[in-house]
């Protein structure tokens, strides 16, 4: 049997990992500024990430919620302060799609409508709702399957506005800052009027930190720089540290009834050692703040580098955009000067670093890209 052949694959085999660096097959190193789709928060094989998950497994790795798990409860207990949500409930699942799909039937099981807004470019996972981030025409993911989204510009006020006070809006979904639509930043004062509108409206809003979350931007979530609250968060991505695992973070206007959502995987034991693990490290080594501080010093040096057209993002989610394709300056980076990064449309390189990044480990990236550019 082969591979469903859908990305293309850079012909390096990574089969080891130590915080911000990874080695390959023939024991080639790599700094490793993607994580995985930002999936990497604390670092690779981080030491007490390691012991968790493996005294986990050597007692039991899963059964199913059909019995108590008072690891899941752990899991609520420790993050609700850290992300400033306690008075929130906790439900967990595998993935960022299936967050996204859980928050939506959440809100449409709470207002009863159906209809859902979201932005051009977003991106919410493949089975639920999404939009064409990309330069190829074929590549459409596909919403649910009413077709009952409707898509508007970012920051447009005026055409959000107009949409919510139609009444059917079931909820408004966006993301903390929009990832895979190249690392575009809602301004803090249209993240004001949505949350204005939304509750005028009894419209759900729901914030898509599952790549913007867990103190990548030099907060716990992105859109705590408005200074709002949002009705639900979905969270993935850097909560497992590479193991697969997601949340939502519910209101409590919401009331739970049994029935009302499911999963089998989700929460599993192993999981939650995974999330604990995580928790533990990044209030012990205060990554959000290192985000916050590292992400600042890269962005202010790559300012400074007159090839790049604008640089944006905030703390550890950074998007380099350029004048030119940046398919062969991303190859550059990784055969040449070992350094991997990522990429999203044809024109910005993705910076997702692990949180543990250090000052030294950015000035390499630095110093490699003048390289690759002069």
């Amino acid at each position: 049997m082969n591979l469903f052949d859908v990305y293309p694959l850079f012909d390096i085999n990574i089969v080891k990992g130590e915080y911000c660096q990874v080695w390959d097959e023939n024991g080639t190193q790599y700094l490793d500024l993607y994580g995985g789709h930002a999936v990497i928060s604390i670092g690779h094989s981080h030491p007490h990430y390691v012991k968790m998950i493996s005294e986990q497994v050597s007692k039991l790795g899963f059964y199913s919620n059909s019995v108590i798990n008072k690891l899941q409860q752990e899991v609520a207990t420790k993050l609700g302060p850290i992300c400033g949500y306690d008075d929130y409930s906790l439900f967990l699942v595998n993935s960022g799609a299936e967050a996204n799909e859980n928050a939506l039937k959440l809100a449409s099981f709470h207002n009863g409508r159906k209809r859902v807004v979201s932005f051009c470019k977003s991106f919410h996972g493949r089975t639920s709702l999404a939009v064409e981030a990309t330069d190829n025409p074929k590549i459409i993911a596909p919403i649910n399957a009413n077709g009952h989204v409707t898509y508007l510009e970012l920051d447009d006020v005026e055409a959000m506005k107009a949409e919510l006070a139609k009444g059917d809006v079931c909820a408004v979904i966006i993301e903390g800052i929009q990832g895979v639509g190249g690392i575009r930043i809602p301004s803090n004062e249209f993240m004001q009027e949505l949350r204005k509108a939304c509750t005028e409206t009894g419209t759900i809003l729901v914030l898509d930190e599952i790549q913007s979350g867990y103190g990548r931007t030099g907060k716990f979530f992105a859109h705590q720089y408005s200074n709002i609250k949002a009705d639900i968060i979905t969270v993935a991505k850097g909560i497992g540290n590479g193991f697969p695992l997601s949340g939502v973070l519910i209101s409590p206007m919401f009331k739970p009834v049994y029935g009302m959502l499911g999963t089998t995987f989700g929460g599993n034991h192993l999981a939650c050692a995974a999330a604990l693990a995580v928790l533990d490290v990044m209030q012990e080594e205060n990554l959000v703040d290192n985000a916050a501080k590292v992400g600042e010093y890269l962005m202010t040096e790559l300012k400074k580098i007159p090839q790049i057209k604008d640089v944006r993002g905030k703390g550890l989610m950074i998007g380099l955009e350029f004048d030119e394709p940046v398919k062969e300056l991303r190859k550059r980076l990784l055969f040449d000067y070992k350094v991997f990064t990522g990429a999203t449309g044809t024109h910005v390189i993705r910076l997702l670093p692990p949180l543990c990044l250090t000052i030294e480990e950015a000035d390499q990236f630095l110093l490699s890209l003048k390289s690759c550019l002069n």
